[in-house]
């Protein structure tokens, strides 16, 4: 590549991993400069059905704007999945309904030569399961989740998740479960750091979120503590402007990942005033998953179905970028040639290219 070449994801994988003085489990494989990046494409028509029996040639994908050479699948690859499930003591109401749906996981997720992991967090991550394909272990680990601190270390979990999942052969789809509610307390792992490590292991988060509310009023009280701030200083964090997608993430409200492309560039170039409140929606954005909530057991068990549906109706698109010299974001945009349907994707990916 002569003078020239580039700072891929995998490179920043490994200086993430230098940083937490773990070696990488197994980084992407490219060889001179070539990249794969994966897309898988949820197609749904007007009413939010799926579509099913569209054919390559119906398919068109731009990266910044330019057209690529894409290869089109639409035949279901094996599953890896890991399950990260909040168990701390705001969750000591809501994990009794949670532990009911181990079951389901095999049929309606894991699917056919699929295999689920489990992860308890707290301030702890505890691997409940490691990978495996025998439903009765995925279960036994569902009934082993306790309550326990105040903690919630969301990012953190997934991005274990991630580095579970780079050990799993990349014939095979990565998915990320993620059973909580949509913040995160007292993380080590910033979420520009895990969303980097998960867009390039090609991971793709799903969320079923737990009310706040449920948890607040469910929950045990946690002592006071004094609060070193004066009241004035908690309103919004300081130089973060008013804007739609700063609000939005304030109050929690979904939009379009169209929409969310602004903040999540502002996450990968690191802004230090950048506030993000509702890091479930952060990590299904830029991945290309999709958030679901639940207040009752039918709600949960609904939602898993939904997931499954999802995983497994999707259409994937491989392809090297013939712009990988351009640094920065990359923002994908995906065509579909028929009428009236929407396409849910990843919005893009962040290569940060190096010259010498």
């Amino acid at each position: 590549m002569g003078k020239s070449r580039l700072l891929l994801f995998g490179l920043i994988g490994v200086s993430l991993a230098a940083q937490n003085k773990q070696p990488p489990a197994e980084l992407p494989k490219f060889t001179g400069g070539v990249i794969e990046i994966e897309v898988p494409v949820s197609v749904h028509d007007r009413d939010g059905n799926t579509v099913n029996g569209l054919q390559p040639r119906q398919f068109r994908l731009l990266d910044n704007g330019k057209e690529q050479d894409i290869r089109v699948e639409a035949t279901y690859h094996p599953l890896s999945l890991v399950i990260c499930v909040q168990a701390n003591a705001s969750m000591e109401a809501v994990l009794p309904q949670i532990q009911k749906i181990g079951s389901l996981l095999e049929s309606i997720v894991i699917g056919d030569q699929g295999e689920a992991a489990v992860i308890a967090f707290d301030h702890r991550l505890q691997v409940l399961t490691g990978f495996t394909s025998e439903a009765a272990k995925v279960s036994e680990a569902f009934k082993k989740l306790k309550p326990g601190s105040s903690s919630s270390r969301q990012i953190d979990a997934v991005q274990q998740a991630v580095r579970m999942l780079r050990s799993r052969p990349s014939s095979r789809r990565r998915v990320i479960l993620s059973i909580a509610e949509t913040r995160d307390i007292a993380s080590e792992t910033r979420l520009r750091e895990a969303l980097i490590e998960a867009q390039v292991a090609n991971v793709t988060v799903y969320t079923v979120n737990v009310s706040r509310m449920i948890t607040t009023l469910t929950g045990k009280p946690q002592p006071p503590r004094p609060d070193p701030l004066p009241p004035a200083a908690r309103s919004m964090p300081s130089q973060v402007p008013a804007t739609p997608d700063t609000v939005a993430q304030k109050s929690g409200q979904q939009g379009g990942s169209a929409n969310f492309i602004p903040l999540l560039v502002e996450i990968f170039r690191d802004v230090k005033a950048i506030f993000v409140d509702n890091h479930a929606e952060a990590f299904t954005k830029a991945t290309g998953g999709a958030e679901f909530s639940f207040v009752k057991q039918r709600g949960l068990e609904e939602a898993v179905g939904r997931i499954g549906e999802d995983i497994h109706s999707q259409y994937l698109i491989t392809y090297s970028p013939s712009n990988k010299e351009e640094g920065g974001f990359h923002e994908i945009r995906v065509l579909v040639d028929f009428p009236g349907v929407k396409v849910r994707t990843r919005p893009g990916y962040w290569l940060a290219a190096v010259v010498n």
